[in-house]
């Protein structure tokens, strides 16, 4: 990240982003609410658009509060994976690691009555959409404390009230559903926007096309966003896509590429869609990102790539110590005073893990909850189908 071009001016500033738990404390000279230029590690590539500026202005709180909440992340799925381990979670599990500039940019750049829905790789978006620790540990263990009640587990956390609808297991099927979102904001006249992540391994799914083109006919404040970190699975996007260019793939839909390991990057380019969508319609944000665990826990994610390659990224490019070098660069925090903050993040998951596991697992009457909307009756099938139908209320 360029560090070079910083220019100061004292004004207030509310926090965009509101931390996951309270961000370090400022111990330095400069001001919280001192705004900081600060420009992107590379430019933007655009497609039929003007790129946006690569000035980003953000405050020592702000990037005191990216920190603390990337750093809540990384040790949430590292957390998760030891529990996939320890056989505490079941069935399939997918981490974020490696990627947390995307959902901590874009959560810079919006608010809560933007919605935002992606695939099954989605315990950190929740989270940045207001989730808690206690919900997706509790979630990912199958418990009633989590955020579907135990029913959803890690491919299917939700938080309505948060503009959060979903993680979708379903490849791609989240883009349609995301248009349909926008269509609605639309309809009422509400000024906010849609953000539908997915993959590069979503890519070439036709319903992303069909739903794309619904949105451009009718203008709809849709933002398609790809999250490329360049395997589906374990195929690289070279082997399944004729053009890896995703941002340009829309055609007649304008397009942005975007260093999706730099959060202010992410922050800037969700904040110009954002404003282009509500006036001019879709737009597709292609975030150059990486993963650093498998596709999922399956997945020992080394037989496809090089280990050089992963800890190449991890040296080069990671999000984390991006934003580290900022705060010691300007003499925001001190070394000291970030490894606290690692040890109290560290001390905060392990508190959430042990909440998580004193809670209780759902009722088996549960199974039949959630289905059908409330009065418009329920149906059940097999041989004892008349006596599960005598014992719902």
């Amino acid at each position: 990240m360029a560090l070079s071009r910083i220019a100061s001016s004292s004004s207030s500033s509310s926090s965009i982003l509101k931390p996951i738990s309270a961000a370090l404390t400022l111990r330095r000279p400069l001001s919280s609410d001192t705004t900081l230029t600060i420009e992107t590690s590379i430019p933007f590539t655009a497609h039929n658009c003007d790129a946006p500026s690569r000035a980003v202005e953000t405050s020592p709180s702000e990037l005191l509060t990216f920190f603390r909440n990337m750093a809540v992340m990384r040790r949430m799925e590292i957390a998760a994976d030891s529990l996939y381990k320890s056989k505490l979670i079941r069935g399939f599990c997918h981490l974020y690691d490696g990627q947390e500039a995307v959902a901590i940019g874009m959560e810079a750049a919006t608010n809560k009555k933007d919605c935002v829905i992606t695939a099954y790789r989605d315990h950190c978006t929740f989270l940045g959409r207001g989730g808690t620790l206690f919900q997706v540990f509790s979630e990912l263990m199958g418990r009633k404390g989590g955020c579907s009640k135990g029913k959803g587990g890690s491919m299917h956390f939700y938080k309505k009230d948060s503009g959060f609808y979903g993680g979708h297991g379903i490849v791609g099927a989240q883009v349609p559903l995301g248009c349909g979102l926008a269509f609605a904001q639309k309809y009422l006249k509400d000024e906010n926007v849609t953000f539908a992540l997915y993959g590069d391994g979503a890519a070439n799914q036709g319903q992303l096309f069909e739903a794309l083109n619904i949105a451009a006919l009718w203008d709809l404040p849709a933002i398609l966003v790809c999250e490329n970190n360049h395997y589906g699975m374990g195929t690289a996007e070279w082997r399944a896509a004729k053009s890896p260019a995703y941002y340009k793939r829309g055609d007649y839909v304008p397009g942005l590429k975007v260093d999706g390991m730099d959060v202010l990057a992410v922050k800037q380019a969700c904040k110009f869609a954002k404003e282009h969508a509500l006036k001019n319609g879709p737009l597709i944000l292609e975030m150059d990102t990486y993963r650093y665990h498998g596709h999922s826990m399956s997945d020992p994610g080394s037989t496809y790539r090089t280990r050089d390659e992963i800890s190449g990224v991890r040296q080069e490019r990671d999000s984390i110590e991006r934003i580290k070098k900022l705060l010691l660069s300007h003499e925001i925090a001190t070394e000291k005073e970030l490894k606290d903050t690692e040890k109290e993040v560290r001390k905060e998951v392990d508190e959430a893990i042990a909440k998580a596991k004193e809670s209780q697992m759902p009722d088996p009457s549960d199974l039949f909850t959630n289905i059908y909307v409330k009065g418009y009756g329920v149906e059940a099938f097999g041989a004892d189908r008349k006596e599960i139908r005598a014992t719902l209320p």
